[in-house]
């Protein structure tokens, strides 16, 4: 797909084709990356890594999706350029609409495949892994914008020499510029997620709740009380750190079965999941401020 795009838009004269090849190149690195990074992602800690290797997937959907934040900017700012100097009295080159047909035509149809190929991994996977779902998203969108942009094309094509006759030598341009803002708020909202993974801000309400549910009847049995609970997400992990006052003395090996229990509870409920039991009165934050 990188390479129909390069060339298709070298010989249709066609950012909107050079843009999409662009997306797609990008695809193909991350894909590359993706695969060595789900080799390690259910690795345990080690030496190297004490929490373990879940940050990876983290770290790569921030990135990937800062990425593709870039490329639309730079192709904002390239379109942008192009209807400037249009504006200023220099014509672009002429679009040649045939290679234009067959690449659209190609490319959506195989952005289909792979899309339904993405999206049936990360289902089988039981909705977890972060890469499988954004690169299921990013194919699904990269889709979306070929045909869009294969529409306006056509458009363009059939009115050039009627209502759209004043804007058809920039129509390319145009098009880049709607699928860019169409695509930018995407992009965006996928880099402040990974971002706050990365940050280890609270996840989302829902999986609050869901942790809460699935510990609340041990901790109810044990008999303590729960002092504080956090959960946060990193990658496909979620990790959910207990506060615990049991209200009587324990030994290790009490906390131990304690904290194996809550695992295997929270692992029902949310299969990534990591419990952290700490025996404390307090909270995370100390009484004493500090």
């Amino acid at each position: 797909m990188a390479a129909a795009g390069v060339l298709g838009g070298l010989l249709s004269n066609s950012n909107a084709i050079m843009l999409d090849g662009l997306f797609s190149m990008i695809g193909f690195g991350s894909a590359w990356i993706a695969l060595r990074i789900s080799r390690n992602i259910d690795a345990g800690p080690d030496r190297l890594r004490p929490f373990g290797y879940a940050a990876d997937e983290a770290i790569f959907s921030t990135f990937r999706a800062l990425s593709l934040v870039g490329l639309v900017l730079f192709a904002l700012a390239n379109a942008a350029r192009n209807i400037f100097n249009y504006l200023n009295g220099v014509d672009p080159e002429p679009l040649n609409f045939a290679v234009m047909a067959i690449y659209f035509t190609v490319i959506v149809l195989t952005c289909v495949i792979l899309w339904a190929f993405h999206y049936t991994a990360w289902r089988r996977t039981g909705k977890s892994s972060a890469i499988l779902r954004l690169e299921s998203k990013a194919t699904l969108f990269d889709g979306l914008i070929t045909m869009a942009a294969g529409v306006c094309m056509v458009i363009i094509y059939y009115f050039s020499e009627g209502v759209l006759a004043p804007v058809a030598p920039i129509g390319d341009s145009l098009v880049v510029v709607l699928l860019c803002l169409f695509a930018i708020g995407t992009y965006v909202n996928e880099f402040r997620g990974g971002l706050a993974e990365l940050a280890g801000v609270t996840a989302r309400p829902e999986l609050l709740a869901i942790a809460r549910r699935a510990l609340r009847p041990i901790i109810s049995e044990d008999g303590g009380t729960l002092r504080d609970m956090a959960v946060t997400k990193l990658g496909r992990r979620v990790e959910i750190t207990v506060c615990y006052d049991p209200g009587r003395q324990v030994l290790a090996e009490d906390v131990d079965s304690l904290n194996l229990r809550m695992i295997e509870k929270a692992r029902e409920a949310l299969p990534d999941a990591d419990v952290w039991l700490l025996i404390t009165k307090q909270t995370r934050q100390w009484e004493t401020g500090t």
